[in-house]
């Protein structure tokens, strides 16, 4: 199963990651917006999971100063590849790596950011605990989409329904089963952003 998914993954990412960001040039300051939620401190660690061409990494940077860590993990070579040529490297390691399965010791850092993240995991609870195993208690998980799931779902032509992951109950339920408490939820037009709180 894993080894589909990422082949799933490889292949949706990989011929679209040379013109991903000019697919959504507008979109960065939504990314340092929601990034500027995470409440980090200087010195903090943080994991952009999923990072993609890294767009999230400068900001994360600037949050965290020169002393924090900032990494960017990625299944996508390519998409790693375009951060690194987009200079975003330089605010983060970026890191081949699932997000199932983080190379990173318990409890290790202070905020995970995702973008578009939840749609992709191949097993959202277990993932969302492999998330939650390299965060401290009290470190903070921020899922991020610069738009909303009804625009989101009108972009890709489907129905919103009520079985999406993204939608409220059922993201409140996955994030409390697997250690993480939503504390709160906005889902509007122009921003998906969901905070949760790691818990003990």
């Amino acid at each position: 199963m894993a080894d589909d998914h990422h082949t799933h993954v490889l292949d949706f990412f990989t011929p679209r990651a040379a013109g991903w960001d000019s697919r959504f040039p507008d979109d960065g300051p939504a990314y340092a917006a929601a990034a500027g939620l995470l409440g980090l401190r200087p010195g903090d660690a943080v994991l952009d999971a999923g990072c993609g061409t890294g767009r999230a990494l400068p900001a994360l940077r600037a949050a965290v100063g020169p002393r924090g860590t900032v990494l960017g993990a990625d299944l996508t070579p390519a998409m790693l590849e375009r951060a690194a040529q987009a200079g975003r490297g330089e605010s983060a390691t970026l890191l081949r790596a699932d997000v199932a399965r983080l190379p990173l010791r318990d409890r290790v850092l202070d905020a995970v950011f995702g973008a578009g993240l939840i749609s992709h995991l191949a097993r959202p609870e277990a993932d969302t605990a492999e998330l939650a195993r390299v965060v401290r208690p009290g470190g903070v998980l921020a899922l991020f989409h610069p738009i909303g799931r009804a625009a989101l779902a009108a972009r890709h032509g489907r129905a919103l329904t009520d079985d999406d992951l993204r939608a409220e109950p059922r993201l409140r339920a996955l994030l409390a089963g697997s250690g993480w408490r939503l504390d709160s939820y906005v889902d509007e037009d122009d921003r998906f952003l969901a905070l949760a709180v790691r818990q003990s």
